[in-house]
């Protein structure tokens, strides 16, 4: 089935204690596209400016990223990001942010992506996520990533929002802050009541948890031997658990619960290396082989 991702395209400076790197390609919407192509088609809407090589996108039609929505802002500069992991890596230090054209972006979906069933809206202000699903016909299934800047900012814009989508993808620390409890149970419990029918909570190094009203579900990450590079891996795991969705074409809580272990299994690939180097190298094959593998590890 089809499906849609709206966010960023972005240049990322990183360091981390394997070393550094300049201008890689990075973005919510490149990550997630990478990750999701390896199950299926995916349809890309994010703005760059005309400082972004468009030859990459050569690449992204070979693995089945459609980027008719790509917006090319004449004149203007791509997003870029500076940050630097240390310690145990399970959160960045910005060090800059240039929003460039993002900062102005006004999401315009084609015609051609206005069926789509499965929509992924990546981290952006909720009102910009309200403007896609106006935008989109009659999906299945859609779900919102966000962070504690909305959350503290934004907050009635986003439980709006909440109220118009099926899921809700965030970290432990922002679960806490959106339901104003110290206990994750009780931030997941209290969320479902904003109105998203599925709440996945991304708790880094040690995996993620489901919530729905009926059922809760905990999964260890994949048990990587070394982290490089952990830029993109929540945006991966979007993308795994959204392909994963859009290939089965079923929601439901075993549909769920088997799309969380594939987004696990592509983060786990994202982390080996620097910017989007490893992950755009996994194919349908290598994806499979690792979810085989990490089902043996989650087995009991």
């Amino acid at each position: 089935m089809s499906l849609l991702v709206v966010g960023s395209l972005a240049f990322d400076s990183i360091e981390t204690p394997s070393g550094k790197r300049e201008n890689e390609l990075g973005g919510s919407a490149v990550y997630f596209s990478l990750a999701a192509s390896a199950y299926g088609p995916v349809r890309l809407v994010g703005p760059v400016g005309d400082d972004f090589p468009l030859s990459i996108t050569s690449g992204w039609k070979a693995r089945g990223i459609d980027a008719e929505g790509l917006e090319v802002v004449k004149g203007g500069l791509t997003f870029r990001w500076s940050g630097r992991y240390t310690g145990d890596m399970n959160a960045a230090e910005t060090l800059k942010t240039d929003l460039n054209v993002l900062g102005t972006f006004q999401p315009k979906v084609p015609a051609s992506f206005r069926d789509s069933e499965f929509v992924f809206l990546a981290n952006t202000h909720p009102a910009t996520q309200a403007s896609v699903l106006s935008q989109v016909a009659k999906p299945k299934f859609v779900l919102v990533d966000t962070m504690n800047f909305w959350i503290e900012s934004a907050r009635t814009a986003l439980l709006h929002l909440l109220r118009r989508v099926d899921g809700l993808l965030l970290n432990d620390g922002e679960a806490r802050m959106l339901a104003a409890e110290t206990n994750l149970i009780a931030a997941g419990k209290a969320i479902l009541e904003m109105g998203p029918k599925w709440v996945i909570v991304k708790k880094g190094e040690h995996g993620s948890f489901l919530f729905s009203r009926e059922h809760f579900y905990a999964l260890p990450a994949y048990p990587a031997e070394r982290v490089v590079d952990p830029t993109g891996a929540g945006d991966t795991f979007a993308g795994g658990l959204m392909g994963s969705l859009a290939r089965d074409g079923v929601v439901d809580l075993a549909s769920l619960k088997r799309a969380m272990l594939h987004g696990t299994v592509t983060a786990s690939f994202t982390v080996e290396k620097f910017g989007t180097a490893s992950i755009a190298a996994v194919n349908s094959a290598a994806a499979e082989a690792r979810y085989r593998e990490f089902l043996k590890f989650v087995s009991p």
